[in-house]
């Protein structure tokens, strides 16, 4: 009962916060280039929390918050009564700039900076959250985990982050390679472990509807990210072939598998050996598993890039970044509308629950 009535808290203290937002707290995952100023506002319009993810360059993410400011109508930032953007931005910390991201952090003051991917675990996640609250003190420090001991090594912290984003291993894009679990079991051993730190969790991976958020505000969660479910976004980044793709998958625990694979038939190298993205299986996966040189591999890839939409789907050679959760999205609906949706959905299941109790 301690632990309930401490997300209870937990959930008042984001509101706080971020007091535009609306409970349950929907909040879009920073995905790496398709997590654009367009879906960020889109989000936080609807009552959520939209974070802006991280661009081929660094660069990009200023480029990003100036367009966002411009989305953004001259009354609202003073409505929501704060001196920010009232969105997030995500900073991927293996190969990040961190004068870059501290120049843009302390220029536009986002509401959140969600730091994720360090190579030397938390003693780069020091440097990264000291430089950026120094930057911009309004601005929230957000921290991606995977696992039981990130979550103590930061509370831990002399620099703790403000929000800790429990990720399960069911969620797309990069997550822990082999020690990662399902947030159901993860998200309740951090809340108990970390009891009395003071910091909100937020639940991640394999959520896209109502039914996953109740259960992670069950298990203990203040709040929830989606990624995936927004790749089906009008106002995703994305190419058509990549959307279609993500809509028509189903099946993830047979259709999607972690592997680097992908990173480099797309040339990106030295990722940290401890995260590992999840993609759905094509061509690629399939004459990787048979055997095939990788050299051979990289040739079907490129050449099947050069066309366009057809490098995805089952027959296709290139990255369909998703979490396990793809065969719950069906369609494409404007973020707004997935954001109110998945909230009166969760909020119908929690009456439905109340009713049965009583």
């Amino acid at each position: 009962m301690e632990a309930k009535l401490q997300s209870v808290g937990f959930r008042d203290q984001l509101a706080a916060a971020y007091p535009w937002t609306a409970a349950p707290l929907i909040v879009s995952a920073p995905m790496r280039v398709m997590s654009g100023p367009d879906l960020a506002v889109a989000v936080s319009r609807a009552g959520g929390l939209g974070f802006i993810g991280p661009g081929e360059k660094p660069e990009n993410t200023a480029i990003d918050l100036e367009a966002a400011k411009r989305l953004l109508t001259a009354s609202e930032t003073p409505e929501l009564g704060r001196p920010v953007i009232p969105l997030g931005v995500g900073f991927q910390i293996w190969n990040g700039d961190l004068d870059i991201s501290a120049s843009t952090v302390s220029q536009y003051r986002p509401a959140a900076a969600w730091l994720f991917a360090p190579r030397y675990g938390q003693t780069d996640v020091d440097v990264w959250t000291k430089r950026l609250r120094d930057a911009s003190p309004q601005t929230k420090i957000w921290l991606q985990i995977g696992t039981l001991q990130e979550a103590l090594d930061a509370v831990q912290s002399a620099n703790p982050p403000d929000v800790l984003v429990v990720q399960g291993a069911e969620a797309g894009g990069h997550g822990r390679a082999t020690d990662g679990v399902g947030f159901i079991t993860l998200l309740p051993e951090i809340a108990d472990a970390t009891r009395g730190a003071g910091i909100p969790l937020v639940a991640a991976g394999g959520i896209a509807d109502g039914r996953g958020v109740v259960a992670a505000l069950g298990v203990g969660a203040a709040g929830v990210a989606m990624g995936t479910r927004f790749l089906a976004s009008q106002e995703a980044r994305i190419k058509q072939g990549y959307q279609d793709e993500v809509v028509r998958a189903a099946n993830g625990g047979a259709t999607t598998v972690r592997t680097q694979l992908y990173n480099h038939l797309r040339g990106t190298f030295g990722w940290p050996e401890q995260f590992s993205p999840r993609t759905i299986v094509n061509q690629s996966w399939a004459e990787h598993q048979a055997g095939t040189a990788f050299e051979d591999i990289k040739k079907r890839h490129d050449e099947a890039v050069s066309k366009g939409d057809a490098a995805w789907g089952p027959e296709g050679w290139t990255a369909t970044y998703a979490g396990a959760s793809v065969g719950l999205i069906k369609s494409v609906e404007g973020a707004g509308a997935i954001v109110e949706e998945t909230r009166s959905e969760a909020a119908e299941i929690m009456r439905v629950l109340s009713a049965l109790l009583h």
